[in-house]
């Protein structure tokens, strides 16, 4: 497994202790800070996420190790202590600019939109992370390449900055007096996940808040305003893929529709919400409307249970997955990311509500039970243990003859009686 991996697999464990003891915190003081879907959908999000990091490692590392070994003049020494924290704040310095690019570029947007899309705010949605943000994400790091530093050490300070990123998202830390001044704190980011006019593209860094303050991209939270989470262009949707694809298909249509090749290329490059006039004439969107409600089908307490099972497994697939990165072969590794993939598509759809998610699940299923059974195999496991295929084989077969066959209510866009204050709504902008 390589050391990213690891790392994450082992800062699993904490991530939901950490989720667990916030759920706990929250309840305690009377707050509602979790959705089950929309945990779900959040999460699942990020495991996509890895998923496709496993295969994006010749755009996020590889070219930046051809760069630093091929083009750069020198190689600075990886056991510098120096040489280390240069590089942390290096990298979080261009990640002030990856992430005030995602905000100010439509392209860049498409990707980073994932990471807002949710209408709550706790540790779940730091989990909630793009699938397509590797494709153009390294070419804001290349200079450190080009400054000699090693590969080993830019892998290292990126996921040491990620993984900071993880604990600001809740709404259970308040004010830190000088900290809030200095590093990116969970009362400045609250900020930046914000969609009130105050908010709106502010609060950038990563580890640093000192990088929004050098720059004019600062703001305080201000209690007389609290945040209302989400994007102006809600995706109301569990579905991973449309979650990814969302402003890229929006994207798409506006540059088929518009007249002159000028638009159609301005469309990717202008801010987030520009439209040529021609399209936004033609094809208007509603207004953003701050006060709209929350998203949210309702799901039954059996089918609720249910979705959580799944999750978990999947959760355990989604690290076995990782662990066979290293050593697996391409094809396998393939079919089991269109698994897993597969699969919280079809959860979403489930937790949506929609009556054909029930057949597909009760296929997706039945086939997890009795392919390994019938050949004695699972991925990246050339021979399973017999007793390991008899296991797949009851559990998942007691799934589809639990799953809930009712007829599903009909898929609501919001949760009755659940106010919008505090969330987002509107079909323009970020």
């Amino acid at each position: 497994m390589h050391v990213q991996e690891l790392i994450i697999t082992w800062a699993t464990p904490v991530f939901f202790a950490l989720i667990g003891l916030e759920l706990l915190v929250a309840r305690w003081r009377g707050h509602s800070a979790y959705g089950t879907s929309d945990a779900i959908s959040s999460i699942g999000l990020g495991v996509i996420s890895q998923v496709v990091g496993v295969f994006g490692k010749l755009l996020s590392i590889g070219i930046y190790a051809w760069v630093a070994t091929h083009v750069a003049p020198f190689s600075l020494p990886a056991d510098s202590i120096v040489v280390w924290v240069v590089a942390l704040l290096a990298y979080d310095f261009l990640y002030y600019w990856l992430h005030r690019a995602g905000h100010e570029v439509n392209i860049l947007w498409a990707a980073h939109v994932v990471h807002h899309q949710s209408e709550h705010y706790n540790l779940s949605t730091a989990l909630r992370q793009t699938g397509s943000g590797v494709l153009l994400g390294w070419l804001f790091y290349l200079p450190m390449a080009l400054a000699g530093i090693p590969t080993e050490v830019f892998a290292v300070v990126a996921l040491i900055d990620l993984l900071y990123q993880f604990w600001v998202h809740t709404e259970q830390v308040g004010r830190l007096g000088w900290f809030d001044r200095v590093f990116c704190s969970p009362s400045n980011h609250r900020a930046h996940h914000a969609v009130n006019d105050r908010y709106l593209d502010r609060n950038y860094g990563g580890i640093l808040i000192v990088w929004d303050r050098l720059f004019g991209t600062f703001v305080e939270e201000d209690d007389a305003d609290p945040p209302v989470y989400g994007t102006r262009a809600p995706l109301r949707s569990w579905n991973p893929l449309w979650a990814n694809a969302e402003v890229y298909w929006a994207a798409a249509l506006d540059a088929w529709h518009a007249r002159r090749w000028r638009d159609k290329l301005r469309v990717w490059l202008k801010p987030p919400g520009w439209r040529p006039a021609d399209v936004a004439a033609r094809f208007p969107k509603p207004a953003f409307d701050i006060h709209r409600e929350r998203f949210g089908p309702p799901m039954s307490r059996a089918r609720t249970l249910y979705c959580l099972l799944q999750f978990a497994l999947l959760l355990g697939m989604a690290t076995h997955f990782l662990a066979l990165s290293a050593t697996a072969s391409l094809p396998t590794l393939l079919a089991y990311a269109a698994y897993l993939v597969g699969s919280l598509t079809v959860l979403g759809a489930l937790m949506e509500g929609r009556r054909a998610a029930y057949w597909f699940e009760a296929l997706r299923v039945l086939a997890t039970a009795l392919l390994p059974w019938a050949t004695g195999r699972w991925f990246g496991v050339v021979q399973l243990d017999p007793r390991g295929g008899a296991a797949m084989l009851v559990v998942f077969g007691l799934a589809a003859l639990a799953l809930p066959w009712a007829a599903p209510a009909r898929p609501s866009a919001a949760v009755p009686g659940v106010s919008a204050k505090g969330h987002t709504a509107g079909t323009t902008g970020h």
